[in-house]
């Protein structure tokens, strides 16, 4: 499936030093346009990394919506070493260093970058996405519907901005309550506009970046979604609060799954993919074994990959690369390292009685067998073909029950890998799905994305930066 990115991509940013290995995450940031011109909207996820929602939002923005009229740009992974580690903030909380941040901190240049962003001539309204505790109430109700809680609520930190654009806050937000209203899944679920008043004295609040809009004359809001649904619900709901945002701004669009709870869910977790040197290599790791092992992987050459959406990322490690999806540790890659030969793009196969000229890098669907034609001066390796003594796959017609379920890619045991060689130099590969389904991860921008390893402060176990459980710290808010 060829990624659905339908953006002007402005830039890919990287914190780099002289060392590759010491190389961290930085946020990237995607501007979707379109041919006619209108107002710009800027959409913030992952600023505290314990919260799914917002980030898996965001990141589906990138992904799945085409922008008709106007623009939207998306940071889907503002704090990304926190979202990996299920942390509010690695290096404390993110979204408290916006009104000071001293130049010795570890996220100055983080805060710097999205600051010149959010303060763009271009950009004419603000969301930042979040996950909140229970639900938002005027009043109280009981422990989990009361003014204190966050879930279910548009956040301001005032009424309005005088002589702004879109400068009616209070006005707006509950406009854009009232169109997620008549999409909830319970009457339980209504949204609710949550004035902060942070200027008559609210100190944490000062302190965010909603109000570091606001102060620079920027309409902003936070958008609050329960944390007692599960991330494909709390996406859900972003992805309301977000389109009604686009319509008050007059942004058209389209996008590329039905708004449901399903729909969602399945734009989520089956976008895990990620191709390496130009798609010679090609994984879908949506549902992958814990382990993948013997990757034919470059030689003496960087590390680099094309991603199919910006939560994924590798993470070098003692035991093999780790493959994060967001917060979830999706697979172990264990490499092993090749020269590469580029004298071919293709394979000619033949599957269940067709023949075609598959490049690398996609992904065939079969139902009954394969066969790889042999070519002169190159083989084949069927990655767990039981035959023993057998040095070359090409001409052989291979079905499900010839390979060892254990070698798959998917935990199911339907995806298989067929590497191609020239001699001892790897050519590419090409994946065979026996439950029928063809794909491929088609390289774009960012065609190389490097991989990362973590400081000793990262390399913190997860378990210490587990999600606050509700309770006590439950009334954390944006």
């Amino acid at each position: 499936m060829k990624r659905l990115l339908s953006v002007i991509l402005a830039y890919l940013v990287f914190l780099t030093s002289p060392s590759f290995a010491s190389r961290h995450m930085d946020f990237s940031v995607y501007k979707l346009g379109s041919n006619l011109p209108g107002n710009t909207l800027l959409v913030i996820g992952g600023i505290q990394g314990d919260e799914p929602g917002g980030f898996n939002a965001a990141a589906l923005l990138t992904t799945h919506y085409k922008i008709k009229k106007g623009s939207v740009w998306v940071v889907p992974n503002l704090n990304f070493i926190s979202i990996i580690k299920r942390s509010r903030g690695v290096y404390g909380d993110l979204n408290r260093k916006f009104a000071e941040i001293g130049r010795s901190d570890p996220e100055f240049n983080t805060i710097s970058k999205v600051k010149r962003i959010i303060l763009d001539d271009h950009v004419d309204l603000v969301l930042n996405l979040h996950d909140g505790s229970g639900f938002y109430r005027p009043t109280y109700v009981d422990r989990n519907h009361n003014p204190k809680r966050w879930g279910q609520s548009i956040i301001i930190d005032q009424e309005q901005l005088r002589k702004v654009q879109f400068g009616e806050l209070d006005a707006i937000a509950r406009q854009a309550a009232a169109v997620v209203n008549r999409h909830l899944f319970s009457a339980e679920h209504a949204y609710h506009v949550k004035n902060t008043w942070t200027k008559l004295g609210d100190m944490e609040m000062a302190k965010t970046l909603t109000y570091y809009a606001v102060r620079n004359l920027k309409p902003a809001f936070g958008v609050e979604v329960s944390k007692n649904f599960p991330t494909h619900k709390r996406a859900y709901y972003h992805l309301k609060v977000i389109e009604a945002y686009m319509d008050l701004l007059g942004i058209e669009y389209e996008r590329s799954f039905s708004l449901s709870a399903s729909g969602v869910k399945g734009a989520i977790y089956n976008n895990v993919k990620l191709a390496f040197y130009d798609n010679r290599i090609f994984l879908d790791v949506a549902h992958a074994r814990k382990r993948l092992r013997f990757i034919p992987l470059r030689k003496s050459a960087e590390i680099v990959y094309t991603p199919s959406n910006p939560l994924i990322a590798l993470v070098e490690s003692d035991k093999g690369i780790r493959v994060f999806h967001g917060n979830r540790r999706i697979t172990r890659i264990y490499p092993q390292y090749f020269e590469y030969d580029f004298s071919t793009e293709n394979v000619t196969i033949q599957i269940d009685g067709q023949k075609r000229k598959a490049a690398f890098g996609e992904m065939l669907g079969v139902q009954e067998s394969f066969m790889v034609v042999p070519k002169a001066g190159y083989r084949v390796n069927v990655i767990g073909f039981k035959k023993t003594g057998t040095s070359d796959e090409a001409g052989v017609i291979i079905g499900q029950e010839d390979i060892m379920k254990r070698f798959s890619v998917d935990k199911s045991g339907n995806i298989f890998r067929v590497e191609v060689y020239k001699n001892d130099k790897f050519s590419g590969m090409v994946l065979v799905n026996f439950s029928g389904e063809n794909e491929n991860l088609i390289a774009s921008e960012p065609a190389n994305t490097p991989l990362f390893s973590l400081s000793a402060k990262e390399k913190t176990s997860i378990a210490q930066d587990s999600p606050t459980p509700l309770g006590k710290g439950s009334n954390l808010g944006r």
